[in-house]
């Protein structure tokens, strides 16, 4: 099987190019990985082994009639050129049956480009001893994943575009006891041995806490500091929901409805966009329409811009800025503030330390508010100490006080947080967030 999967894959579209018929133009995208997987229980290897794989995805237009589908490549050239020759002849059949796409729109200005992000990955042996040291007389639960993956577009009109990057994603716990965990995530482009064990005895720090008897809080507002891993649940609810796609935005649909309907705004200490030359994800979409570096989204807690798709920049008569379809941000960014990463225990000072959020939803999504769970982690923290766990608790509070009027400051440092979905194929969704301290945060149950 070949693994030189740039030049494959120029090859395999060229030669389907040459079986094209008429003034068909044929879109396609490859996507793969090469990733170690070693998956731990009880700090022991339970499952390792190696993925190959890469998908090819092609869409045949003719005028502004076009189907789209999709085979698994085995690297054999041959099988591949035949797979390819027929699925192109079933789409032809295909496409007969189907009505004009008034919003069809693909990127007709060759823009070829080549980016290549190598790391510096640790081999799957050095990982592991690592891991496993880290996990002595513990019980660690976790899976860890690294090594490479890599996107391609082609077009029969000859423009070619790769983008390819190795990263590492160790997501894994320390386990306690029923629900009790001292949750934690190291995940990245460079393998760093300080970095790894400063997260280790920040869990374990965490592990010595929840063997005390845990706390139960009643109802009310707390003083509260949300680590990154809760602020991802956040901003993932909202983006998931549209809070920054101009589709959601034109039907009124979006979660941020009164930022842009009643003028209401986040706290100034608040900037996000979509940091594509910072994440794992392509610098550019399926219609091959070149991603910029960075859409700033909200700017100083104003709404400054929205993901565009080249479908809805068609329905919009707007310009496309390469989002994907579903207008969601790939490589979501908060700049980081002041509050010194080290010292947040100081900074909250006594309230609620919130490592991890779960079964988020909006309770009021034109208002965007939100409900949820603490999860893992969560500890009553007094004078910058922590006290004790702290049993599960309901929030429902909105992004306009969490994000907007409550929010008191933003770590100097944000956490590189990689998506660990696997399904189907390694994610490449990411973000880059700080946490954040808040001076009040509702808690319902």
């Amino acid at each position: 099987m070949t693994t030189d999967h740039h030049n494959y894959f120029d090859d395999l579209v060229t030669a389907a190019t040459s079986r094209l018929v008429g003034d068909e133009v044929l879109l396609a995208n490859v996507t793969g990985e090469r990733t170690d997987f070693i998956r731990l229980n009880q700090s022991e290897v339970r499952q390792a082994g190696t993925i190959c794989q890469q998908r090819l995805t092609v869409d045949l237009i003719e005028g502004r009639r076009h189907v789209g589908g999709a085979i698994q490549l085995t690297g054999e050239r041959s099988v591949d050129d035949a797979r390819v020759t027929a699925l192109l002849a079933q789409l032809r059949e295909q496409r007969r049956l189907v009505g004009e796409d008034p919003f069809l729109l693909f990127n007709t200005e060759l823009t070829s480009t080549e980016r290549i992000e190598r790391g510096m990955m640790p081999s799957p042996e050095a990982a592991l001893a690592d891991i496993r040291a880290a996990g002595q007389g513990r019980d660690l639960v976790g899976i860890f994943a690294a090594g490479d993956t890599f996107s391609g577009f082609a077009n029969s009109l000859g423009q070619r575009n790769w983008f390819q990057s190795a990263s590492f994603n160790l997501d894994w716990c320390f386990y306690l006891q029923a629900d009790k965990a001292a949750k934690n995530l190291y995940a990245g482009f460079e393998w760093d041995d300080e970095a790894f064990a400063s997260k280790v005895d920040w869990s374990a720090r965490q592990l010595a806490a929840l063997e005390r008897d845990p706390v139960d809080l009643s109802p009310g507002e707390y003083r509260t500091y949300l680590a990154p891993r809760a602020m991802e649940e956040l901003v993932v609810l909202m983006s998931a929901y549209g809070a920054f796609g101009i589709r959601a935005h034109e039907t009124r649909q979006t979660p941020l409805l009164r930022m842009i309907a009643d003028d209401a705004s986040l706290s100034p200490l608040l900037n996000i966009s979509e940091d594509t030359a910072g994440g794992v994800a392509p610098n550019f979409q399926s219609a091959g329409f070149i991603r910029p570096t960075q859409v700033p989204l909200i700017t100083g807690g104003e709404y400054t811009d929205t993901l565009v798709s080249p479908r809805s920049a068609q329905e919009y008569g707007v310009e496309t800025n390469g989002a994907s379809n579903d207008e969601y941000p790939e490589s979501l960014s908060i700049d980081v503030g002041s509050v010194p990463t080290t010292k947040v225990s100081e900074a909250l000072d006594t309230g609620l330390f919130v490592g991890n959020l779960w079964y988020t939803n909006f309770s009021d999504k034109a208002a965007c508010r939100a409900t949820g769970m603490t999860r893992f982690a969560t500890f009553w923290v007094e004078d910058g100490e922590i006290v004790a766990p702290v049993n599960a608790l309901r929030f429902d509070d909105t992004a306009y006080h969490l994000l907007g009027d409550q929010l008191e400051g933003l770590t100097d440092e944000a956490e590189v947080l990689l998506d660990a979905s696997t399904y189907v194929e390694r994610s490449t969704m990411s973000s880059r967030l700080p946490g954040a301290l808040i001076a009040a945060m509702r808690f319902t149950l």
